[in-house]
């Protein structure tokens, strides 16, 4: 802007020198040759009124200066010059001035040099005689007057030049002072020129628009931070190159990192092979999935590519815990093979049994134990049956009714209707139960009382006991079965509770059990609001507690 300044300032400054010269010398030189006009028309006349006393006597006694003097005849012919011989010079009566003297008494006329430097102004006047006396007098012309004022030009032109650059670098101190101090956070606050208002009002409109966008942006940001923040799944944004540019606080923890991670390639945070790939993938088909085992827990990595017409821009990557998924299948698939073989073994046992008794192959006194072991196997089907319902059942979450049940004599019914069971495998059987009025569903109560109590006969030793105790708390009660048996070891009990899982098979077996009672106990349970915990040790006995949250 200063340069601006500068070059208007300098090239305004010469162009009013150059006029102001030009003029001044048109001026000057017009008003010169009027003067001289004057004077030499005054010579002329003082010049003729002694011709006609005295004639040729007094043109050569006369000092004339820079006049010229020049008498002429009426023919033309030239009867006296001051500077040349008359009778070498040319016949003047073509010349303008004479021609006009001869005709009117007087006559003037402006010639040019063939080189238009200099012009010479004359001035004829008729004598008495009837011949023509012409004075003439030579002078620049304007262009050589203003040639002659070149160099004095150039010298001005250079001190304007200087004086421009202090006047431009004064001006634009001037000029630009306001500019330099306008606030343009609080445009409409400043003091500077009247013509920036427009400048500034818009600026202020622009300030506001951009702060606007800028809240929303934050906002935006905020609300993105505050979901991916809370999101449980693990979510990562990478650019075209693989440079993190987000990362929550789950991704954090999945791939150990910090939110410094931000900025860093995402091959320094993670360099297996399994996302690689997928990465890979996902960048030259738009989408990959890849499966991988990290921190003891399966994680599904949903990897999809982000375009902008058709250039590639980022990746986000999405993971997700499947790991209660995957067990969820595993269990499906072994529930649903352990149910073939539960279901085969007995079947089998019958089939061969009553083919034996059909080819009469059975010995009469044999009879009453086939028969028998038919029966045993069949009660076992249909209580293998029955369970699987149950469980069935359970898994849809149908809704089912809830009533008040005391806990404490439901409890002590169930070991009522053990009681023999308990007697047959020399298992002493006790029971503490206080009133404990629950808000459940009385079958599925029974059903839990009921597989704790009977496993706990059925596992236990010879000469064994039982321990059941119902407690009323505060939010609900709190049933405990406790055995002296075999015991569960540490790296079973995670399991027991599982479908058709069972720590000692051949005792399993022997005793009747369908592997899915404590299954049941964990589902009934569950949909009763209830919490279980475990306590066993092998050789010691096993205790399990049943937590109920579900006063009336």
């Amino acid at each position: 802007m200063r340069k601006k300044i500068f070059h208007s300032i300098l090239a305004t400054s010469l162009a009013a020198l150059l006029i102001s010269l030009i003029a001044a010398t048109g001026a000057l030189y017009q008003h010169f040759v009027k003067i001289q006009e004057q004077q030499l028309h005054r010579e002329l006349m003082l010049a003729a009124r002694a011709v006609e006393q005295s004639g040729l006597v007094y043109l050569e006694n006369l000092d004339t200066g820079d006049l010229r003097i020049t008498w002429i005849n009426a023919d033309g012919t030239v009867r006296f010059d001051t500077e040349a011989v008359a009778a070498e010079m040319e016949n003047h009566a073509d010349r303008e001035e004479v021609q006009k003297a001869l005709e009117y008494g007087e006559g003037s006329s402006h010639r040019h040099s063939a080189t238009l430097t200099e012009k010479t102004i004359y001035h004829a006047v008729k004598l008495k005689d009837g011949t023509v006396l012409r004075v003439s007098v030579g002078h620049a012309t304007v262009i050589a007057l203003i040639a002659g004022i070149i160099p004095v030009f150039v010298l001005a032109a250079v001190i304007v030049a200087a004086l421009a650059r202090l006047i431009a670098k004064h001006m634009t101190g001037k000029i630009i002072a306001p500019l330099d101090h306008v606030d343009l956070e609080r445009p409409l606050e400043n003091e500077a020129y009247e013509e920036l208002a427009p400048f500034l009002m818009r600026i202020h409109r622009l300030h506001e628009q951009s702060e606007n966008q800028l809240a929303q942006l934050r906002q935006k940001a905020d609300e993105f931070n505050h979901i991916t923040g809370n999101m449980k799944e693990s979510l990562v944004l990478l650019d075209e190159k693989g440079v993190i540019l987000s990362i929550n606080p789950a991704a954090i923890a999945l791939f150990s990192t910090s939110q410094n991670a931000v900025g860093m390639d995402f091959l320094s945070v993670d360099r297996s092979h399994e996302i690689s790939s997928a990465i890979h993938t996902a960048k030259s088909q738009g989408h990959a999935v890849a499966r991988v085992a990290r921190n003891g827990r399966i994680y599904q990595f949903d990897i999809s590519r982000i375009e902008s017409g058709n250039e590639i821009i980022g990746l986000v990557i999405l993971a997700f815990d499947i790991s209660e998924q995957e067990y969820a299948e595993r269990t499906r698939r072994e529930f649903s093979a352990n149910v073939s073989h539960e279901l085969k073994t007995p079947l089998t046992s019958i089939i061969a049994s009553a083919e034996l008794i059909k080819n009469n192959l059975v010995k009469p006194e044999d009879m009453p134990r086939f028969v028998g072991h038919i029966h045993q196997e069949a009660s076992r089907l249909l209580s293998l049956i029955e369970d699987i319902i149950r469980l069935s059942q359970l898994d849809e979450g149908q809704d089912i009714p809830r009533e008040t049940v005391d806990l404490g004599a439901l409890a002590t019914e169930v070991v009522d209707q053990l009681r023999d069971t308990a007697d047959k495998n020399n298992v002493r059987i006790n029971v503490s139960a206080d009133e404990c009025l629950l808000q459940g569903v009385p079958r599925l109560l029974h059903e839990i009382v009921y597989n704790l109590v009977g496993n706990a006969i059925k596992y236990n030793v010879d000469g064994g006991k039982v321990d059941v105790s119902v407690t009323k708390t505060q939010t609900g009660g709190v049933l405990k079965v406790s055995d002296t048996g075999i015991g569960i070891p540490f790296e079973h009990q995670h399991r027991v509770f599982e479908r058709f899982y069972r720590v000692d098979k051949s005792h399993s077996k022997l005793s009747g059990g369908t592997g899915l009672g404590l299954s049941i106990v964990k589902h009934a349970a569950a949909y009763s609001g209830a919490g279980i915990a475990l306590q066993s040790a092998p050789g010691k006995g096993t205790t399990i507690t049943v937590t109920f949250y579900s006063r009336p």
